[in-house]
């Protein structure tokens, strides 16, 4: 039990599995970070103000913050672009690069194949079918 324990923790997936959360983890703080002091500053000059959070209305002594709301939506669309544009397009350019110089050529056909086809079509023509 504790050699397939040990199989277990020492394959390929788990490892990459862990590699791909510490890895996602700190990716993620460099695009929060570039969202919050760099992106959301741009906001600001454009919109007057960085944080929305402190946007809200009452209705029956009810408060509404729909500016936290708008924040994280803003932030959302903003670390999901980035996401698409620095890590998919360029993973999917890589991979369909690869791809291409990787397509293996077609194999030669054996040329006892190419025989029996040959006998095969030779058959055919005599029975006259």
């Amino acid at each position: 039990m504790v050699k397939e324990f040990r199989e277990f923790l020492l394959r390929g997936n788990v490892i990459d599995l862990a590699i791909a959360v510490v890895i996602g983890a700190a990716f993620g703080a460099v695009v929060t970070s570039f969202v919050d002091d760099i992106l959301m500053q741009v906001i600001a000059m454009v919109g007057g103000q960085p944080d929305f959070s402190g946007l809200s209305f009452t209705i029956n002594d009810a408060e509404f913050r729909y500016g936290s709301f708008l924040n994280a939506v803003i932030s959302f669309v903003i670390i999901a672009a980035a996401i698409f544009f620095f890590v998919v397009k360029p993973v999917n350019a890589l991979m369909a690069r690869r791809k291409a110089g990787l397509e293996p050529e077609p194999e030669a056909v054996p040329e006892d194949v190419v025989l029996l086809g040959e006998i095969r079509d030779l058959l055919k023509a005599q029975s006259g079918t």
